[in-house]
C-alpha cells in the first residue's frame, strides 16, 4: 500500500482527521517533545534568524520555533492545505509564523533566503527526498544548517514474542504511512551527495509502555488497514485494538520506535 502523506494533498478527508489528531497527540507526548527540544538544541542560529520548516503538517515544530528568542521568522510548508487550515488555526497570535502551501522538492523561494531548514519527520514520507535536500542546500544561505529528524521505522514494533499477532497491525500501518522505512540509514550519505557538512548524526529511543496513546493509534490504524484490505475481519480487527488496549491497562504493553537527527552545515564559499 502506497504512502499516504506521499499524496496527502488529495488524501481522503476523512483519513486527513485522523492524521491531524495523531500528529498533535504525538507532538504533545512528553518524550517527542523531548527529542524535539534535543536535536533543535544543537542548531547554530544567528540573531533573528531566518527558519523554514518543510512538511511542517500542523505546525508544532514551526510553533515552538517561532517563540524562540533568536529566530526572526518561521516559514511553515506544507501540501496539505487541510494541514495547513488546522496548523494557521493553532498558530494564532504567533506574529512571527507564517504557512505556506507547497512541496519540499521544488521550494518557492530565492537562493540564499534561509539561515535553516528543518525537516521534522517528513522525509521518509516524500518519494525522491533527495530533491528536497537538494532544494534546502539551495536555499540556505552559506553556513546556514539543515536539521533532519526521522523515524528508522524499521524498527517500529509492540511485539512482546514470536509471532505476536499485534505486530501484524503496526507493520500494516507502516508499509500504508511510511514510503521508505529505511530511509534514515541512508540519511547522512544523501546529505554528504547534496553538498552539506554533516555536523551530527544522533539516535533517540521512543518507547511507550504506561498510557501508549501514540503507539495505540498506530496499532488502531493498521488493524484499519487489514480490514480495509481484507487481510483480516472487522471482528478480528476490533478484537486486536481491544488485546493492545488490555495489555495497557495491566502493564503489559510495550512499544518502541527508534528515531535519529541529524544536522548539516552548507559550506561557506572558500577565501
Amino acid at each position: 500500500m502506497s504512502d499516504v502523506y506521499a499524496h496527502i494533498a488529495t488524501a481522503d478527508p476523512a483519513i486527513l482527521e485522523v492524521l491531524v489528531k495523531a500528529l498533535e497527540l504525538r507532538a504533545a507526548d512528553a518524550r517527542q517533545k523531548a527529542m524535539r527540544e534535543a536535536y533543535l538544541s544543537w542548531l547554530d542560529l544567528p540573531p533573528a534568524a531566518r527558519v523554514l520548516e518543510a512538511g511542517c503538517g500542523t505546525g508544532a515544530v514551526s510553533r515552538e520555533l517561532a517563540q524562540w528568542p533568536q529566530v526572526g521568522s518561521v516559514v511553515g510548508l506544507d501540501p496539505s492545505p487541510v494541514f495547513l487550515a488546522k496548523a494557521r488555526e493553532l498558530a494564532a497570535g504567533l506574529p512571527k509564523l507564517r504557512f505556506e502551501e507547497g512541496d519540499a522538492r521544488v521550494l518557492p523561494y530565492e537562493s540564499q533566503a534561509f539561515d535553516a531548514v528543518i525537516f521534522h519527520t517528513c522525509l521518509c514520507h516524500v518519494p525522491n527526498a533527495e530533491k528536497a535536500l537538494e532544494e534546502a542546500f539551495r536555499v540556505l544561505r552559506p553556513g546556514g544548517q539543515v536539521a533532519v529528524f526521522d523515524g528508522d521505522y524499521a524498527t517500529t514494533t509492540v511485539a512482546t514474542g514470536d509471532n505476536d499477532p499485534l505486530q501484524n497491525c503496526v507493520d500494516a500501518v507502516v508499509a500504508a504511512l511510511v514510503h521508505d522505512r529505511w530511509f534514515v540509514r541512508r540519511l547522512p550519505s544523501l546529505a554528504k551527495s547534496a553538498g552539506f557538512q554533516v555536523e551530527r548524526f544522533d539516535s533517540h529511543g521512543y518507547a511507550q509502555t504506561a498510557a501508549p496513546d501514540y503507539m495505540l493509534t498506530l496499532i488502531d490504524r493498521g488493524a484499519e488497514v487489514l480490514a480495509k484490505s481484507w487481510r483480516i475481519e472487522p471482528a478480528l480487527a476490533e478484537a486486536l485494538k481491544a488485546e493492545a488496549r488490555r495489555r495497557a491497562e495491566t502493564g503489559a504493553f510495550f512499544g518502541f520506535i527508534a528515531y535519529a537527527s541529524l544536522i548539516a552545515r552548507k559550506p561557506l564559499p572558500p577565501d
